[in-house]
């Protein structure tokens, strides 16, 4: 049923690690001053919209994004936001996994000691269910996460498997909005950023 919730996805801001292509899960760093900006051009960019819910990842990151883009005081933190589980590859480059298992991809190899991409699929359906009992009368709920969960969440908002996540670039900061045409779900808006 169309229940006209729209999800508001939020990309913490930049991290010393996203900036060097470091895969970050566990890790539990803050923003860069950068980040810290676009933090506040978020604020900016959806002052005066109404959030029937605000749920954040525990992750530093995260939250401290959502504090500044003014939304600290009323999110309620979600485990299921948390970042995928790189296991071995926490911290690493594409390009250093990548001397040690040539051709490796997040999306199509093993994660040794981490998450599965199915398993981080299974999280995503929960916080969407999460999010639209939260606005049980449509509207929007808002979503502060990492950029590898929130591209499964908008793979599986749309019907793919978890996997189908790897077709959707997200950058640090960004906005994006997943809706409803009629009854389908629906992409409404991808990889909104910001001007420098």
């Amino acid at each position: 049923m169309n229940s006209g919730t729209e999800l508001w996805l939020i990309r913490h801001g930049e991290t010393e690690w996203s900036l060097s292509g470091k895969h970050t899960s566990r890790t539990d760093i803050s923003l860069t001053e950068h980040g810290r900006k676009r933090a506040e051009e978020l604020r900016d960019y959806l002052k005066g919209e109404q959030f029937s819910a605000v749920f954040v990842s525990p992750m530093q990151r995260a939250r401290e994004t959502c504090a500044i883009a003014g939304f600290g005081d009323v999110a309620v933190v979600d485990e299921g936001l948390k970042e995928w589980d790189y296991g071995v590859y926490e911290g690493k480059t594409t390009a250093e996994i990548r001397k040690e298992v040539p051709g490796w991809s997040v999306w199509k190899d093993e994660i040794v000691g981490g998450e599965t991409a199915e398993h981080v699929g299974e999280r995503a359906d929960g916080v969407i269910a999460r999010a639209l009992a939260g606005s049980p009368a449509g509207g929007k709920v808002t979503l502060f996460a990492h950029a590898h969960i929130l591209r499964i969440l908008a793979a599986r908002w749309i019907g793919l498997e978890a996997r189908g996540g790897s077709l959707f670039a997200l950058g640090t900061g960004s906005v994006s909005v997943l809706g409803w045409e009629r009854e389908t779900r629906v992409i409404a808006a991808w990889n909104r950023g910001f001007e420098e």
